[in-house]
């Protein structure tokens, strides 16, 4: 699982430095999503990044949707991501804080791992406790750890993408270390398009 915690370190040290230029990036037309989101994501400079990545310095290649596309190279092995924000976001009880959220959709070439999913939840879940990510009219159960989630059953994982590919949305509910229950709705539009321009530049 430590491979996993890395890229989704990863994935984090692109939103600690610059969320907001991300935040922008999404709601902006792709030609401006590139030039201002860039600058904002090029040079990690908080610690944790600097942990992970070392002198790795994540890429936005495309802006499709809701859906940035990165490439980074940590260790002189490449990694392609895709990530967005939730389109809404839940708690009970009400308005409870928490960081933002965010979904991952992860090759690695190096270690044969295509399209893995995980979601950054933004809190802490409660050991134990069930999290479901739902889309296309199914529910996939969820491992969780700390903050993030991955699927349990990895011979699901490649159905579960394809379901991703063509539907409207995905719904990710946890439960947090506090028993604050949260739901997120990420937008699914550009997704595959995002997939499909990251299986191409993760060939090389």
């Amino acid at each position: 699982m430590s491979v996993r915690r890395n890229l989704t370190a990863l994935g984090l040290s692109v939103l600690m430095c610059g969320a907001s230029g991300l935040a922008h990036a999404q709601s902006a037309p792709p030609k401006a999503s590139k030039a201002a989101a860039k600058p904002a994501v090029a040079k990690p400079e908080t610690k944790p990044a600097a942990a992970v990545t070392g002198d790795a310095e994540p890429t936005l290649i495309g802006q499709f949707g809701t859906w940035g596309a990165y490439t980074a190279t940590p260790n002189g092995k490449k990694v392609c991501f895709a990530l967005a924000k939730p389109a809404s976001s839940k708690t009970n009880p009400p308005n409870r804080p928490r960081d933002p959220a965010y979904a991952f959709v992860s090759t690695r070439p190096a270690e044969k791992v295509t399209n893995e999913v995980s979601i950054m939840i933004g809190y802490t879940l409660k050991p134990g406790s069930e999290s479901t990510l739902e889309v296309g009219g199914a529910s996939y159960a969820m491992y969780t750890q700390g903050d993030g989630l991955w699927i349990k059953n990895a011979a699901e994982e490649e159905r579960m993408v394809e379901a991703m590919r063509k539907s409207a949305d995905v719904t990710v509910k946890g439960v947090s270390a506090k028993g604050t229950e949260t739901t997120d709705t990420f937008s699914l539009k550009g997704l595959a398009q995002a997939l499909d321009r990251l299986a191409q530049d993760c060939r090389r």
